[in-house]
């Protein structure tokens, strides 16, 4: 007896992340596959509904794939019978409100990043949510990727002995849009609509870190917006009012230091646009989104400094990959797989809104440390936002 479609609703399929890495790469695989395979061998079939602004668009998407639900009423798909899953992958500045339609339609939900534009709207949605009783969920993809998942193996393993640092660099070079199509939206250049650099990427280094390395208790930042002029994807020249660097150092308890910069105004000389490099004191990695590579103590050579004469050591061929040993999957699909497991009660989830507002704390705290010119702390960070807005509702 076939069990029937597990319905989930995709709103903003159409956009770049949401059609190609969660729809095309993550639920139209596993409704190919047979479904969300569970630990007693069997799967649970997938129905997708999908939900968007571009009704021509929509038809399109879902013809190519195989679809045969969609609308642009979003009220529509969250009253339609059989689909108890919503997933958001709309810009941040129109999540807030679809997610909340979706918490009184009942619905578990799983969302892409940032939850909110703010740290007090997206803590406001986890309470929500933790009330309405739904299970949610948000996106940590990069904890899910081939390279993420070695160095998880290498620290559990003891590899590091104790980790003293971590450097992590991130970016490319976004094309400014007049002589080349930039890569990113322009939104992405302009605060005003919810753009920047640390709003985008710092929710990501916080889950990477604290499930790493440890909880983060500091953090000093500094920003820049290097390219003050770009152009649209209308040919507009418009004005960049959102960092597109940042520069940060954070401070974790009981744990390392770790350096992280983020940039769409550098070019790439490593092996990955996300490279971290972990310090030990019995060994070092290098590890990118899918490749990583060890040093340990007992090969690791004896640089003599002399700027006199070359360097005759070949850094490079010192070090040695660490193989991967079984199939990479695709780490937005991997989630994917656990958290509809948990929606079905065969496995736990372990990201939920919480979070979510935790990344969204991290980039407020940073983006407070560059106002500020100071070392921020997170929880006195958090209590001064939570004081700030209590004086506001009793205003």
């Amino acid at each position: 007896m076939t069990a029937e479609p597990l319905g989930i609703i995709v709103n903003g399929a159409t956009g770049r992340m949401g059609y190609r890495q969660h729809l095309v790469r993550s639920l139209l695989a596993l409704r190919d596959e047979g479904g969300v395979p569970l630990p007693d061998g069997s799967r649970r079939p997938i129905e997708l509904l999908l939900v968007g602004r571009n009704a021509e668009k929509l038809a399109e998407v879902s013809a190519a794939h195989g679809i045969e639900r969609w609308t642009t009423d979003l009220d529509e798909a969250l009253a339609t019978e059989g689909f108890p899953i919503y997933f958001d992958a709309l810009i941040t500045q129109l999540r807030v409100p679809a997610i909340r339609k979706a918490i009184a339609a009942g619905k578990h939900i799983y969302t892409e990043k940032p939850t909110a534009e703010s740290y007090a709207e997206a803590l406001a949605l986890a309470e929500e949510a933790e009330a309405a009783g739904i299970h949610n969920g948000v996106v940590h993809d990069k904890l899910y990727l081939p390279g993420l998942l070695k160095l998880r193996r290498l620290i559990d393993s003891g590899f590091f002995g104790e980790i003293l640092s971590v450097r992590g660099e991130f970016g490319y070079w976004v094309f400014e849009g007049d002589w080349q199509p930039a890569q990113r939206p322009s939104w992405n250049y302009r605060s005003e609509d919810g753009g920047g650099i640390v709003v985008d990427m710092f929710p990501h280094w916080n889950y990477v870190i604290e499930n790493l390395f440890g909880q983060i208790e500091t953090v000093y930042t500094t920003t820049r917006t290097h390219i003050p002029q770009r152009v649209d994807e209308s040919g507009k020249t418009y004005t960049a009012t959102a960092d597109d660097a940042a520069y940060a150092i954070f401070e974790l308890q009981d744990g390392p230091l770790v350096q992280f910069n983020s940039s769409w105004t550098t070019r790439v000389n490593r092996d990955e646009l996300v490279e971290l490099h972990v310090d030990g004191t019995r060994g070092s990695a290098v590890v990118g989104l899918f490749s990583a590579k060890i040093q340990e103590r007992n090969a690791t050579p004896k640089p003599v400094w002399n700027p006199d004469i070359p360097d005759p050591i070949d850094y490079s061929a010192t070090w040695q990959p660490v193989p991967q040993n079984e199939e990479p999957e695709n780490g937005f699909k991997l989630q994917w797989v656990e958290f509809l497991r948990s929606v079905l009660g065969a496995g736990e989830h372990r990201f939920d809104f919480r979070s979510g507002a935790a990344g969204m704390l991290l980039a407020e705290a940073a983006l407070a440390s560059h106002e500020q010119g100071r070392r921020v702390t997170l929880t006195e960070h958090a209590q001064a936002l939570s004081a700030g807005a209590g004086k506001e509702a009793g205003a």
